[in-house]
């Protein structure tokens, strides 16, 4: 089985007047384009299946670009033109259902980003429930050094990561909860305001413009590698966040834009 995904972006613009099926031509910005004021969207779609031998095809993306622009979007434009203030996930649900009166069984789950760091997952094995996904930034020293190697291995295996002052990194953290679709849906169990709260006390303010290894406990003893720091990070986070109402899911570090670190893998 193969699981295919794809992306399609779109504006919605405030007012309703404006032709925004117009202009079709630029699908990789966006399309409907911003015409006026409004707002960026997108819907990443994942879809299952074995691929057909004759097209080597899972699913034809055109029919998925269509199948998400008959059904998903015109909800999200009237949502967004009509000033709907519900919560995003039951509309989220909405398009969801609506897609898959089309796809069936083989849509697997629905990714709605609303902003680029901001993102909300429904996936079929799970609709009474919605991931949310959000990432923050902080600024941190460390030093990669091993008590257990002595002072040239350390050198071989670190190179320039080992350095006895350190060094820096802006780092990027990613942070999934899985909490229940709010009902009624004005209400929310776990909202992203939870989240961003229980991060920056637990993890921004515990370790940015920190050095990793002089400053934070969890380090004192521990390499602060990549891989250690997203570990530590889901462990501290974990009972703070079901404290309010959510469920952990994963914790992503990112220690540059080429080097990241998932914890646990799904």
């Amino acid at each position: 089985m193969h699981e295919l995904c794809r992306s399609v972006r779109f504006c919605v613009d405030f007012s309703s007047q404006h032709a925004t099926q117009a202009g079709k031509h630029n699908t990789f910005a966006g399309w409907p384009s911003m015409q006026g004021m409004g707002v960026f969207y997108e819907l990443e779609i994942a879809y299952r299946g074995k691929p057909d031998p004759k097209t080597g095809y899972v699913v034809n993306i055109s029919d998925l670009d269509r199948t998400v622009h008959e059904n998903a979007v015109p909800l999200i434009q009237l949502a967004v033109q009509q000033r709907n203030q519900s919560n995003p996930a039951h509309l989220l649900r909405q398009a969801f259902l609506a897609l898959h009166t089309t796809l069936s069984v083989n849509l697997s789950a629905l990714t709605w980003k609303l902003t680029p760091f901001y993102a909300l997952t429904l996936k079929a094995t799970a609709m009474d429930q919605v991931l949310i996904r959000q990432r923050f930034d902080f600024a941190a020293a460390h030093r990669l050094h091993s008590s257990q190697l002595g002072d040239e291995e350390n050198r071989m295996v670190f190179g320039k990561c080992n350095n006895f002052h350190g060094h820096g990194h802006n780092y990027q953290i990613e942070v999934a909860v899985t909490t229940s679709l709010p009902d009624p849906p004005e209400v929310s169990p776990f909202s992203l305001q939870d989240l961003e709260r229980v991060v920056h006390q637990t993890i921004i303010e515990r370790f940015d413009h920190s050095h990793l290894n002089l400053d934070t406990a969890e380090f004192a003893d521990l390499i602060p590698s990549v891989e250690n720091i997203a570990r530590v990070s889901h462990d501290l986070l974990r009972d703070p966040i079901t404290q309010a109402g959510g469920s952990l899911d994963h914790v992503t570090v990112w220690e540059t834009e080429k080097t990241s670190c998932q914890y646990p893998t799904s």
